[in-house]
């Protein structure tokens, strides 16, 4: 359970979750906070939903300093869907009350809070169908996978794509958007997803469970493999060898040999804030062609159980957290 701590300050207080130093779920407090104030080029987002990712519980744990330096105390969670509250000097084309989404930069102040603030160049419309909070699952996972299909790997209709960890939010998202892409989609994931990734049209779909992907699909090669699960570099190297020559092997985890021989390509993917892209998304998700999935609506109070359950392989999927 979150610890409560109070914080009277000169000025408006809200609620925010915060960290004051490094550590286990246990250095998450739900607190009161100093309500931010947006500066030029930026807008204040009331926060109407928030979803927790694992690199969020990484960054909170102190192991990604070097790539993700914050400062503390520090507000977690950088996907957000919400109101715009206020607009700074020099914002056009926001307006107080306009709904939006947005994957905010990852080391400035998130959005497990009342109110953040977000740069304007970051925002996209959010989705006018379903519930604005449940928006906020899509920013940075959708996002990672559209540029790890499209900008990285290049697909393009009439190839052959295979997604390791289509189960999951990165992997659901890359399901659709490679679908509509026209290419033919071998998605590996676990029982309880399969109904949901067939919803998705995948082509061919393997209980990783039941069989490892290596040899399920023996004899096959994809013109992508995206890869989605922490493996070993063993494993990793098995994967490259599933792909054709020429081909493309992208990995949100694991990276692949920086040399894999026969014109095999391998990419180590870093989702990045794309507001032009993200609209893209959003469109898709207003025509009803791509799914927003959420698993589980919590308050913002649950975020270090959240956190736990994550650490414990215990999240059935996207989580999102209301103030």
């Amino acid at each position: 359970m979150l610890r409560l701590r109070s914080k009277r300050v000169r000025g408006e207080i809200v609620k925010a979750v915060r960290y004051h130093s490094y550590g286990d779920s246990d250095v998450l407090v739900y607190e009161e906070a100093d309500r931010p104030v947006a500066g030029p080029g930026q807008v204040v987002v009331q926060v109407a939903g928030t979803s927790f990712n694992p690199v969020d519980a990484a960054i909170r744990a102190g192991l990604l300093q070097q790539v993700f330096p914050v400062v503390l105390p520090h507000v977690p969670n950088f996907d957000v869907a919400g109101v715009i509250a206020e607009v700074g000097e020099g914002v056009s084309g926001w307006s107080v009350g306009d709904a939006m989404v947005a994957f905010l930069p990852m080391t400035a102040p998130g959005a497990a809070a009342e109110y953040v603030a977000a740069p304007a160049e970051a925002l996209a419309a959010a989705p006018r169908t379903g519930e604005l909070a449940d928006a906020a699952a899509l920013p940075s996972a959708g996002l990672a996978a559209w540029q790890s299909l499209f900008d990285h790997a290049g697909l393009k209709a009439g190839q052959r794509v295979l997604i390791n960890g289509a189960g999951g939010a990165v992997g659901g998202y890359a399901v659709q958007l490679a679908a509509q892409a026209g290419a033919t989609v071998t998605a590996t994931a676990s029982a309880r997803s399969l109904d949901r990734i067939r919803s998705y049209r995948a082509d061919r779909i393997v209980d990783h469970t039941a069989t490892p992907v290596v040899r399920a699909v023996a004899g096959q090669r994809f013109d992508v493999v995206l890869n989605l699960v922490l493996t070993s570099p063993e494993e990793a190297a098995q994967l490259v060898g599933l792909v054709a020559d020429g081909g493309a092997f992208v990995s949100t985890t694991t990276p692949g040999p920086e040399d894999a021989g026969r014109g095999v390509r391998t990419v180590r993917v870093f989702a990045r804030s794309d507001a032009s892209q993200l609209a893209k998304l959003v469109a898709r998700v207003d025509a009803g062609v791509v799914q927003i999935e959420v698993a589980e609506r919590r308050p913002l109070t649950d975020l270090a159980a959240v956190h736990d359950q994550a650490a414990a392989g215990r999240l059935a999927g996207k989580t999102i957290l209301t103030p």
